[in-house]
């Protein structure tokens, strides 16, 4: 499935056996996209403890990552075609705690949460009660950047020219910057209108993806915080948009699509050694 080409493999825990682990290594060679499917993030579906359904997500490069929101669209329409869930909306429980989903036609609302804005919730070793437009350096350049968590942490860089942004270049050196001790993903950001934005982002674990939805979310809070933008906003990513509200509270609401691609069966548990007896997941 994909959220605006933020695209995902998914796979149900409860009807197909996998064990706890292989999810890594299922994750590197289903997300390979030379070896495997080809996917930005291997998804799992769980049954939850705090409510029925949980959601568990995997980077291509194996890490498990917290949430992800293009994610979670894709989960809940997942959910509702695999499972026998028939409401219009629904709690999910993520790595970033309990999350709502509902459906509003052909697109999906989720409530992502709270923006988390302390350097102590995103998980930098800095002081201070936020981190919003401080200096960073980086291969010889001195970016602004502020720092939103949705869970998971997000490094958000304003700009005037996004097409000057050499993202392959920049983004894998400020993902591993010393601030951000578990990696961050990294977000460059263009003001258009104060009810538009356009971005592009690199994310951790991933690399340049279409889309990010968490990543949408922590740059529209990062503008509104800076001054630069309204509470609702358009999102325009690669992949296509999103519609994100940062509302007065702190919580955070992301409405967008959800889209499925193809469906079949992966022929070895572990596609990176052919020769160990396949089974089917």
């Amino acid at each position: 499935m994909h959220g605006i080409g933020n695209d995902f493999v998914l796979i149900n825990r409860v009807a197909d056996a996998v064990d706890e682990d292989e999810l890594s290594e299922l994750a590197r060679a289903i997300c390979d996209r030379t070896k495997g499917v080809g996917a930005d993030g291997l998804i799992a579906y769980e049954l939850g403890t705090e409510t029925l359904h949980r959601m568990r997500m995997w980077n291509p490069d194996g890490s498990e990552s917290e949430m992800c929101g293009n994610g979670l669209r894709c989960f809940a329409h997942f959910v509702r075609e695999s499972t026998s869930e028939t409401s219009g909306s629904f709690d999910v429980e993520t790595g970033a705690g309990l999350l709502h989903v509902q459906f509003l036609g052909s697109e999906v609302r989720v409530g992502m949460g709270r923006a988390r804005l302390s350097p102590a919730e995103i998980g930098m070793p800095v002081t201070g009660e936020t981190f919003v437009s401080q200096p960073i350096e980086a291969l010889g350049q001195t970016f602004s950047g502020t720092a939103v968590s949705m869970g998971n942490p997000h490094l958000v860089i304003l700009v005037e020219d996004l097409a000057a942004v050499d993202l392959p270049k920049v983004g894998p050196v400020l993902e591993s910057h010393r601030l951000f001790p578990q990696r961050t993903n990294v977000h460059f950001v263009q003001v258009l209108s104060r009810n538009h934005l356009q971005m592009k982002t690199w994310e951790r674990g991933a690399g340049a993806t279409l889309a990010c939805g968490t990543g949408a979310c922590a740059s529209l809070v990062a503008a509104v915080i800076n001054g630069r933008a309204d509470r609702t906003a358009r999102m325009s990513l690669p992949g296509g948009d999103v519609t994100v509200t940062y509302h007065e509270d702190g919580e955070v609401d992301l409405i967008g699509l959800a889209v499925r691609v193809f469906e079949g069966s992966w022929i070895g548990r572990r596609g990176a050694w052919p020769d160990e007896d396949p089974g089917e997941i």
